[in-house]
């Protein structure tokens, strides 16, 4: 018998960005309030593409979601929970305490952070890391893994969905 799975993680991989739009939308479907995606990689690897997947899950059009950046957080409501998505990349070294991104962990949305490692110690202790990385030109490693009890069930229900399908 082989190596038990590690049932807080998941290693996946995308074919094409649509595969990891597809993706989101499995993990905003699963998303209750208060949910935290913290999407870590380099530039063009898909964290905004899996982002728009997430607010498609929760039933905002994916159309409407583009990267942040310039502005910090972006909120958007229409769907079954609001969606916050935050990208922090250009506040690299700099005091986030005055951004006013933290208050939306704690307002019964889903939360996308794009550039998590920037917050360090201000990220909550129980979210989902997710990060993506280039195997080559559409394809994708995706990497899902739990940093708390409440994470950890969502990544058990991962498994149990992927198995299904």
């Amino acid at each position: 018998m082989g190596e038990p799975r590690d049932r807080r993680a998941i290693d996946l991989v995308s074919h094409s960005s649509l595969h990891t739009e597809r993706l989101g939308e499995r993990l905003g479907r699963s998303a209750g309030p208060n949910d935290v995606f913290a999407l870590s990689g380099e530039l063009g690897t898909g964290k905004t593409v899996l982002a728009r997947g997430v607010a498609g899950g929760l039933g905002i059009d994916p159309a409407d979601i583009s990267s942040p950046t310039f502005i910090i957080l972006r909120e958007h409501g229409g769907g079954r929970l609001p969606f916050f998505h935050v990208d922090l990349y250009r506040l690299e070294g700099t005091d986030l305490s005055n951004t006013g991104w933290e208050e939306c962990l704690e307002a019964g949305g889903v939360t996308v952070i794009e550039w998590p490692d920037r917050a360090g110690a201000a990220l909550p202790d129980d979210r989902l890391d997710v990060r993506l990385e280039h195997i080559a030109d559409t394809k994708r490693r995706v990497v899902i893994s739990a940093t708390g009890p409440r994470s950890a069930r969502f990544v058990e229900e991962l498994h149990s969905s992927v198995a299904r399908t």
